[in-house]
């Protein structure tokens, strides 16, 4: 008996650790800059990802990039940094209250979004804060207790705050689709792939295993307690072990995969580029 489903995405999906009222980075649509518009300011511009999303908000209805803050590329306007057609003529700042006040005069309804560091991202949103806007934040491998602490502030702050443990929808459909396949599986490795040495494991093996083991199961009972290095690192105390390949030109890719008596099931992401494909597959 074999299935398998196979269905590809775009990146937008965020988690919000309190109500906010936000829109989608990315869109079709093409828009001339309005007083209506959101302002949006990308802190850590020069970033890849800072890049992108200046790209995004550029195209989207209804926003406008009203600032860029990195301490690189300091000058270069926004725009020719992101290889545009033509400049937006904003230059690259390495001063978020500077840029925060000129927005702040304005009177207009802005936004930060945040890519720069888990050390510096609370002070980032209390100064975004001070300023009356509201905070989008994407920071890998931000600490619990910084999200707890941002949580806390912007409650006390009547404001909003999303944190966004990841951009990509396949994640978190990788996500649900491990905590469901778990149930029936007393058996599960996760592999990972990725084309650059990085912090392994990854956000994304990590957060799967953090799944996985609030469930309460343990996993890998036959070799729970193997010392062998070859067979992966164990995250948290249930057995889950995770294989981390760096192979240059090979894609990002999670695989998570299970096995129970006469069968195996393998959950896969596979990134490149910008596209996501998810492959659910079982075999008996």
């Amino acid at each position: 008996m074999a299935a398998a489903l196979s269905s590809q995405f775009h990146p937008t999906t965020y988690r919000s650790i309190k109500n906010v009222k936000t829109k989608q980075l990315v869109s079709c649509s093409m828009q001339q800059p309005s007083q209506s518009n959101i302002k949006v300011v990308i802190n850590g511009a020069a970033k890849e990802i800072g890049r992108a999303a200046v790209v995004a908000v550029t195209k989207a209805r209804g926003m406008e990039v009203a600032g860029a803050v990195d301490s690189h590329l300091v000058g270069e306007d926004i725009g020719m940094v992101c290889d545009m057609e033509e400049a937006l003529e904003i230059p690259i700042i390495n001063d978020l209250t500077m840029v925060l006040g000129s927005i702040s005069q304005s009177k207009a309804t802005g936004v930060v979004v945040d890519f720069t560091d888990p050390s510096t991202v609370y002070e980032n949103v209390k100064q975004a804060t001070a300023f009356g806007m509201n905070s989008v934040v994407y920071v890998p491998r931000i600490k619990l207790d910084t999200v707890t602490a941002l949580s806390a502030f912007c409650e006390k702050a009547s404001m909003g705050c999303l944190v966004a443990p990841t951009l990509s929808i396949g994640s978190i459909l990788l996500q649900q689709a491990a905590i469901s396949a778990s149930f029936h599986y007393n058996n599960v490795e996760i592999v990972e792939s990725r084309p650059t040495p990085t912090d392994f494991p990854s956000p994304d093996a990590i957060q799967i295993a953090n799944n996985l083991s609030n469930l309460g199961q343990i996993y890998n009972r036959e070799d729970i307690s193997t010392d062998v290095l070859a067979r992966g690192q164990v995250l948290g105390e249930d057995g889950i072990r995770v294989h981390s390949l760096v192979l240059p030109g090979l894609p990002s890719s999670t695989t998570v995969y299970f096995s129970g008596p006469g069968e195996v099931c393998f959950l896969s992401l596979l990134i490149c580029l910008h596209l996501e494909t998810i492959h659910l597959k079982i075999f008996s």
